[in-house]
Order: C-alpha cells, then structure tokens, then sequence
C-alpha cells in the first residue's frame, strides 16, 4: 500500500477539475437558496463572492509554487505561522468542509434524480455514494477524466438553460426590481462563496501536477474566471425569468427556469444537473483524501493517511474515510445548513492562509509565482468580511 502520488495531470485536466466542482456546487444546487436571501439581486451576490474568492485564489496559487504539497492549507499555515498545531486543525477543518461539501452537492444532486426516477432518497445517497468513492480509488486520471466529461455536459446544460432564461417572458419583479436589503444581499454573498471552493480543491491536487509552478496557477486562474462568466450568466437568466420566491421554494431551480423559457420537459435538465453534482461529490471526495494524506506526512498521528495504493497511486484509506464522511453528511443535514457550515470553516481558513502569505513574503520575497503584496492583504480583509456575514447576519 506504501508509495507516493503520480504526477499524471495537466493543465486542461487541472482546470476542468476546478470548472466541474465549482460550477456544479454553486448553480444547480445553491441558486435557490442565494435568491431566497438576495432576491433579483442574486446575480450581484455571486459576483461579489467570485471576487472575495478570486483574491484568496491568487494566494493559493502562489502558495502552491512555494510548498508543493498535498496538504494545501493545513502546509501553507504551517511554513507561513510556523504553528503546526493549526495547521493540523485548519487541515482536518478543510477535509471535514470537503466531505461536507460533498455531502451538500450529493443531496442536492439525488433531489433532482428523484425528480425524475422514483427511487428511495436514502438509497440513491448511499448507492451513489459508494460508486464515486470506487472511482475516486481507482486513480485520480481516471477520476479526473470523468470529472472533466462531466464538466462539459454541465456547462452545456447551464449554457441552454441560461439561453431559455432570456428566452421567457420577463418575471414582475425583474421588471419593477425592489431595492436591495443590503444585509440579505451580504448574507447571500457570503453563502454564495460556497460555490467558488473549487480552488482549494485545486491547490490539494498540487502532487499530482505535472510542472506544479506554472499548472496550478493558470488552473486557478482560469478556472475561477470562467466560473464567474458562468455565473452572471446563469443566474441573471434565472431571476429574469422566475420570481426569486419560486426559485427559493424549489429544490430543482434550473429546471424551473428551462420549463418557464421553453414550455418543455425539464426532464433532461434535471439528468444533467444530476452529472454535475457527480462531478461536484467526486472532486471533493479526491480533494479531502488528499488532504488527509498530506497531513499524515506532517503528523505521526495521522500517519496511517499517508499511504497511496502501489498500483492505483491514490490514497485509498483516506478516500474510504472521504466517502463514509460524505454520505454520512447526506443522509443527516440538509443542503442549506451544510453549505452555511463549509462557507463557514473555508473562510476562516482563507483568512489564515492570506496571513500566512503575508508573513512567509516578508521573511522570503522570490517565488517561481509572485504576487503583489496588496493581494493577499485584500484577500485577508474581505475573508474576514464575508465570515462576519456569514456568522451573524440572518440567512
């Protein structure tokens, strides 16, 4: 079972990873519940929560070129704090928001396939949820390659549904929109930043990156601007076409929207949207095991973690524990609180990680990647921003 991960993954394959997760999590699962807070000003939300992620990405990015580990956060705390102690704490938070995460997109995920296959809920969770733990074990080209097919039939299932958006009759309050209740709209900013994790996820894979200095910051890169073009789309089409309460009230929002543009059959919609949250469950179930096995480098105590299978190059303990976690998570909370909680943890940990860059930049200024010092400040000030939202203003 001993060995290490296998460099087997490029740019492109690196990018879709990140597209897939965070496109899946924040559109087919969360629009609803971010128009129940925002309103017809939910577009602005996602905005706003790409740009708070887009600073705390940059400094992942440059982090990954300065310790490439699988260990992502949990190492960047560490060289940059120099306290192991939360290093290990913020390491299991971000496992545990993986899992949850996974937990969030897999419930939302199974609510539109019951919608169109009548099948017991808590036997679709567990079902499905075995089946992408085996695939996350087989081998993170073969998981990463499914991912990124997933990516290209979600994406094509948000372009069409965002073509049907603009394509309805425009909704009564899009046409006399109401002002925006400023601490709704912040609220849902900071909920709305659940949709953007997928470059954690990316900054984990950093071990399994071929030319990790110059892949993962054009991944991340790349992947959190093409998200954010997605989701002013996408959204602005499903305010436009539904009344924000409708799309509150509906587990299945996309579909709402493709029924209220076309006259037709959601049907196929709800399939896609149920690709894209296999493909959201998938990547953070890979993500949070490597983490795991990240931190049983750095722990004795966590040890166990740190072994990758000989033939298959994946941690396969840690992905077991990964998949258990996340299925556990869906079968006991719902999709809000579970989203509530990982934007939650993530937060705090961005916040820490932007200190840490400020720190380490002083005491070591070169990196292969190198950004200006004002990013990672920015990034530390609006983490602690959108955390405060999201801990005392109402959802």
């Amino acid at each position: 079972m001993a060995g290490g991960l296998k460099r087997r993954i490029g740019p492109l394959l690196l990018t879709a990873y990140g597209l897939g997760v965070m496109v899946g999590a924040g559109i087919y699962v969360l629009v609803g519940t971010v128009a129940a807070s925002a309103g017809i000003w939910a577009p602005v939300a996602f905005l706003s929560a790409g740009v708070i992620a887009g600073l705390s990405a940059l400094s992942y990015a440059e982090f990954a070129t300065r310790v490439p580990e699988a260990a992502g956060a949990a190492s960047y705390i560490e060289e940059g704090l120099g306290l192991r102690w939360l290093g290990l704490v913020c390491g299991l938070a971000v496992a545990l928001s993986g899992m949850v995460s996974a937990a969030a997109v897999l419930r939302g995920g199974v609510g539109y396939l019951v919608g169109i296959v009548p099948l017991p809920e808590m036997a679709a969770i567990l079902v499905l949820g075995a089946l992408l733990t085996f695939v996350a074990i087989l081998g993170v080209l073969e998981s990463l390659s499914l991912a990124a097919l997933l990516t290209v039939v979600e994406v094509a299932g948000l372009l069409i549904a965002g073509w049907a958006g603009f394509s309805a009759e425009p909704a009564a309050d899009w046409q006399s929109p109401s002002p925006p209740v400023w601490t709704g709209l912040a609220a849902a900013t900071a909920l709305a930043f659940f949709a953007f994790i997928g470059f954690e996820d990316m900054a984990n894979m950093t071990e399994e990156v071929k030319t990790p200095a110059r892949t993962v910051p054009l991944g991340i890169i790349a992947a959190l601007v093409l998200t954010t073009l997605l989701y002013a789309f996408v959204t602005t089409a499903a305010v436009r076409a539904v009344p924000a309460e409708e799309l509150a009230a509906s587990r299945q929002p996309l579909a709402l929207v493709w029924a209220k543009g076309s006259g037709l059959s959601p049907v196929w919609l709800s399939a896609i949207a149920v690709a894209a949250a296999l493909n959201g469950v998938l990547a953070q179930i890979v993500m949070a095991a490597r983490v795991l096995f990240g931190l049983g480098r750095r722990h004795p105590s966590l040890a166990v973690f740190h072994r990758a299978h000989a033939r298959f190059g994946t941690p396969v303990l840690a992905s077991l524990l990964a998949g258990a976690g996340t299925v556990t998570g869906a079968l006991l909370l719902p999709v809000d609180r579970l989203a509530d909680l990982t934007s939650t943890l993530l937060l705090a940990v961005f916040a820490l990680v932007n200190l840490a860059l400020i720190l380490i930049k002083r005491r070591a200024p070169e990196s292969d990647f190198r950004l200006p010092s004002w990013v990672p400040a920015a990034g530390l000030v609006t983490a602690l921003a959108a955390l405060a939202a999201s801990l005392w203003l109402p959802q």
